[in-house]
């Protein structure tokens, strides 16, 4: 196995003040971390995935992308601030520092939360469920390595996020 790299988070949490849903990944991929927006990777299904549930086009840049979330209520942040991990795998991940969810949960009215994956619902459970008292929901990771998922698989999964918005 490849020798882990020390990743800081290296951009902040997407939200308003209209802001209901909060999505928590749980750390930008190299190639996220390269576009400089969470789920960049151009093979991530989270952005066609949301697109297709607000009967949106897919928007092309990285600021159309965070408008359209923003437009429909969505917050966008993840449940670790650093951590040694290899690549993108997340069961390499070690070393957590969790991030801060009240930069968000204390300025959003954020009626429910929501894991992009098992993995950010396992550590959101184990660092921050206890500091905020609030129940997450786990939905399928719309990661590539997730291939067993179909777009339209994810876009019924993800459609519970609609009851909130």
């Amino acid at each position: 196995m490849a020798e882990p790299t020390h990743v800081v988070h290296p951009f902040g949490p997407i939200f308003d003040e209209r802001s209901r849903v909060l999505m928590l990944g749980t750390l930008p991929s190299p190639k996220a971390r390269e576009v400089g927006l969470p789920y960049g990777h151009p093979r991530n299904r989270f952005w066609p995935v949301l697109a297709t549930l607000f009967g949106e086009e897919l928007p092309k840049s990285a600021e159309g992308k965070r408008a359209m979330a923003l437009a429909h209520g969505v917050a966008i942040w993840d449940v670790i601030e650093e951590c040694d991990i290899v690549g993108a795998s997340d069961a390499s991940i070690r070393n957590v520092v969790p991030a801060d969810l009240s930069a968000v949960l204390d300025h959003a009215p954020i009626q429910a939360l929501f894991a992009t994956g098992a993995k950010s619902g396992q550590l959101y459970r184990r660092y921050s469920e206890g500091r905020f008292g609030r129940p997450i929901t786990v939905l399928p990771s719309t990661s590539p390595a997730n291939a067993a998922w179909r777009l339209p698989d994810l876009v019924e999964a993800y459609s519970v996020i609609l009851d909130y918005l």
